[in-house]
């Protein structure tokens, strides 16, 4: 069951700044903006919504392909991502840029400032999948995730030329896509992934209404936060399931990564989508109680007793199983 997860591999430098920067900026002087925050705190992650993916997927004891593009400062972020399951052997090193850098200031009323840096990544549309699975044999699905709009292309392409089924996750990269982008990227997957509001974004871009996407694709997969998932597939009832409640939530970064890492987990073991939506929304849960998208670990027992704990008895039976190499 080998799953490859194309997209962004990047680390995150986040600062806080103890003050507000409403405070510091002039309203007759915004053409002109010329200032520094000095922060009282940093911290280094690691990130990339391709990378959290694998991750979660390693995790739960798959061993998923990640195929993207670094730079050479990507050695240590390689150790730890095959220390955790992950194939890291598709992922493309270039020669002169550095891996992708998401740098983000937050002051004590939550604004934020930030810059993302592309970098390597926007040599992920010199990699071709034929390669991958050269090297790995036949792929199950292949998530194509946030990435250089040029790859997530190129790879949709390339399932289709050879018959592999794909997984659209356009996400962030719907703000920078044409209609014709996103159409291209959404017809024919087996699954779409969007957000509530990336999912209004979806249908304006492309000019679809939603029983058109529903044609469109095999089965659409909406997060709605605290109200948890929705599942639409054309000709039948949608499913909702609810979130995993969480008492207190450390950062919510990551968790809708850590969703589709579970539910895709899920379906690559054969389980009900029931099943493997109650699985996604109990990673999600469990990052919710860590800061940073890759700090978190999970145990057979404590995922399951969540699991059974919001959803019943059904889908707990059916995940032992497929969960038992966890700790």
């Amino acid at each position: 069951m080998r799953i490859a997860v194309t997209g962004s591999i990047a680390t995150d430098h986040l600062m806080t700044f103890p003050g507000w920067f409403s405070e510091q900026l002039l309203a007759d002087r915004l053409d002109r903006v010329s200032l520094s925050f000095l922060a009282d705190n940093l911290e280094v992650r690691r990130g990339g919504v391709a990378a959290n993916i694998a991750f979660g997927l390693g995790v739960l004891g798959l061993r998923p392909v990640l195929v993207g593009a670094v730079g050479a400062d990507f050695d240590p972020y390689r150790v730890w991502l095959k220390d955790h399951g992950v194939d890291t052997d598709s992922v493309r090193v270039s020669e002169s840029l550095h891996t992708a850098r998401f740098v983000c200031t937050t002051d004590r009323a939550q604004n934020q400032i930030a810059t993302f840096y592309a970098g390597a990544m926007a040599e992920a549309r010199e990699i071709d999948l034929r390669d991958v699975v050269a090297r790995t044999g036949r792929l199950e699905l292949v998530l194509v995730s946030p990435d250089d709009p040029e790859a997530m292309l190129r790879h949709t392409r390339t399932c289709r030329d050879l018959g592999i089924p794909f997984a659209a996750d356009p996400s962030q990269q719907l703000a920078r896509l044409d209609g014709d982008q996103v159409r291209e990227l959404v017809d024919g997957a087996r699954y779409l992934f969007t957000n509530e509001y990336e999912t209004a974004l979806l249908l304006e871009k492309s000019g679809w209404a939603e029983p058109e996407v529903l044609r469109r694709v095999g089965t659409w997969i909406t997060t709605h936060g605290e109200a948890g998932v929705r599942i639409r597939g054309e000709g039948r009832e949608p499913l909702a399931v609810p979130a995993v409640e969480v008492p207190a939530v450390v950062d919510p970064t990551g968790v809708g990564d850590a969703f589709r890492a579970g539910f895709l987990a899920g379906t690559l073991w054969g389980v009900p989508e029931r099943c493997a939506a109650q699985l996604g929304c109990a990673v999600a849960a469990t990052v919710l109680d860590y800061v940073g998208t890759q700090e978190y670990r999970l145990h057979r027992e404590p995922l399951l007793d969540r699991i059974r704990t919001t959803y019943g008895v059904g889908c707990t039976a059916t995940l032992a199983t497929p969960l038992r190499g966890l700790s």
